[in-house]
């Protein structure tokens, strides 16, 4: 059955960590890494700053937020420090929402919004994704 569908998702895209204080935690991953966040961004519709680094092709976005009423905000207040989401890279986000609503997941952009990272984005509930929060990324062209 797997072979006749052509899989959308191509790779992971990154890896999301909610973190309190963004200048405490880039040292901890540049000391981690050895190197320093390739890349840092306010994101003011998702209420977060962001700091990407690499190690190898892997890439890591660390998440601070910038209000009390931010998503990061209200993950750190429930469950603390720690992974907030997994990022796929796809081809076309549009297909890749209507192929996965339809496969019965609830997902929370119908509507492809712009993320960090020059991406469109759109994410599942991780109550129909055992619990993870999946982000769908596309490069915006």
């Amino acid at each position: 059955m797997f072979d006749q569908i052509a899989f959308k998702m191509r790779k992971i895209e990154h890896i999301g960590i909610a973190v309190k204080s963004l200048e405490v935690s880039n040292l901890v991953f540049e000391k981690l890494f050895g190197a320093p966040a390739y890349k840092s961004e306010l994101v003011e519709s998702e209420g977060v700053k962001t700091s990407f680094f690499m190690n190898g092709p892997n890439k890591i976005e660390l998440l601070e937020a910038t209000n009390p009423e931010s998503p990061i905000a209200k993950f750190l207040e429930k469950k603390g420090e720690g992974i907030h989401h997994i990022a796929f890279d796809v081809e076309d986000i549009v297909s890749e929402i209507a192929r996965l609503k339809a496969e019965g997941f609830v997902v929370l952009n119908e509507v492809p919004k712009k993320g960090a990272d020059n991406k469109l984005v759109a994410f599942l509930h991780p109550k129909t994704t055992n619990g993870v929060l999946i982000e769908l990324c596309q490069e915006m062209k």
